[in-house]
């Protein structure tokens, strides 16, 4: 079964966008290049809050 954790060990700030990536099998780097653009587009704030809550909300991978 798969969960959506923040993965810390490709992490670049929280881990929550490799995290993402690895629930989606799809690339981090391309959702941090989606999720960077989504962030200017809307105005920064939008963007930072929903990153910074689901920080909070995910939890660490279990080693």
């Amino acid at each position: 079964m798969k969960y959506l954790v923040r993965d810390p060990q490709h992490k670049m700030i929280a881990g929550v966008l490799a995290g993402l990536g690895h629930y989606f099998e799809v690339d981090p780097t391309l959702l941090r290049v989606f999720y960077i653009f989504l962030t200017v587009i809307t105005g920064f704030v939008p963007g930072i809050l929903i990153y910074f809550f689901a920080a909070l909300v995910m939890p660490l991978k279990a080693e």
